[in-house]
């Protein structure tokens, strides 16, 4: 793997050379948004959108939020970067509207990120093609509580199954707590999720490119403080320990590397994802999938960028290279039929 790693770097450092940045035409960065991820979204659109302004693409920001999705078809864009996280910009929606303005955009499809955004849908996907994920069961109001603890044992996770970056996320050790849990999650989203806890090193591992040659980048290792990696510790504080390398047996980093590539080819993702995995203590290091990114942060404290830059791909080059990636999907105008 490290020496595929290596080989990625030396070729988005060819494929950048052989692009003029003005060939790329007018860019909007999509950022913002209407999510509960809004926040986050503005900062990894702003990374963006400075990166591509330095690399001297005529990138413009675009709120979707602010202005109406469909003025999107008035700016003018030859193509758009999608720093949208979260509902109405990685589930799907947003890109189907893209396709309708025949406008190319960075990531997965509409299916690929309609479907990753879900995690049960995605869990399905996972488990029919026999990928390792985490035992669940969907909750509602009327739930026994004690048949749940009994399917999945304690501690259990909780959590919505449309929402990202830790949102609305209860890690329950007691069976009174379980109620109380699930008001949050429900708070946030109509789909609730209790999941298996997995016990062990949390990861990520991110993945660039596109079926076959689909290339999983440098695992990173999460240590998060004593009071666990919430919103809060993902995106604003330094408590939190990013390794890279990640120090364990590089057995275990390729069986995360391989698993991630199986989750992301299994959604059909494009372009770039990220897989979040995690090690059971008790099970031999056992890599379980927990959800895949299809529009991974580009913040400060950003996992993606972290990877490649392991890779030897910096911040700037990565934007530059996913947006090129767009000049591969340029819309193909339907001659129409008579009829």
């Amino acid at each position: 793997m490290a020496k595929l790693q290596s080989h990625w770097g030396e070729q988005v450092a060819k494929d950048l050379a052989a692009i003029n940045p003005k060939q790329l035409g007018r860019v909007g960065v999509l950022m913002g948004g209407r999510s509960a991820e809004r926040e986050i979204s503005l900062l990894s659109g702003d990374g963006v959108l400075n990166a591509l302004l330095e690399k001297g693409v005529d990138a413009h920001s675009f709120d979707p939020a602010i202005r109406r999705p469909t003025e999107i078809s008035t700016e003018n864009f030859d193509r758009v970067f999608i720093t949208l996280h979260g509902r109405y910009g990685e589930d799907g929606t947003i890109q189907g509207l893209l396709e309708l303005c025949d406008i190319p955009y960075t990531g997965s499809s509409v299916l690929a990120s309609a479907l990753a955004i879900d995690k049960v849908a995605t869990k399905r996907i996972w488990i029919a093609n026999q990928l390792q994920t985490p035992r669940f069961d969907l909750l509602t109001e009327h739930s026994d509580w004690s048949s749940v603890i009994k399917k999945l044992g304690l501690p259990i996770i909780v959590k919505p199954a449309h929402e990202g970056s830790s949102l609305g996320l209860s890690k329950v050790t007691r069976l009174e707590d379980l109620p109380k849990a699930y008001a949050l999650a429900d708070h946030l989203d109509r789909q609730v999720l209790a999941e298996q806890c997995i016990v062990g090193p949390e990861l990520t591992c991110p993945i660039v490119g596109e079926g076959d040659s689909a290339l999983a980048l440098p695992v990173i290792r999460i240590v998060p403080p004593l009071a666990g990696y919430d919103f809060h510790h993902k995106y604003f504080s330094d408590e939190t320990k990013y390794l890279c390398p990640t120090g364990l047996d590089p057995k275990i980093e390729e069986r995360v590397q391989v698993l991630a590539l199986a989750a992301y080819r299994a959604l059909g993702c494009r372009t770039w994802g990220r897989a979040d995995v995690m090690l059971d203590e008790e099970n031999q290091h056992e890599p379980y999938l927990i959800e895949m990114n299809t529009s991974p942060g580009m913040t400060s404290h950003s996992l993606v960028p972290m990877s490649a830059k392991a890779a030897g791909v910096s911040y700037a080059d990565l934007v530059l290279w996913i947006l090129c990636q767009t000049l591969k999907s340029e819309p193909k105008k339907s001659k129409g039929v008579n009829a």
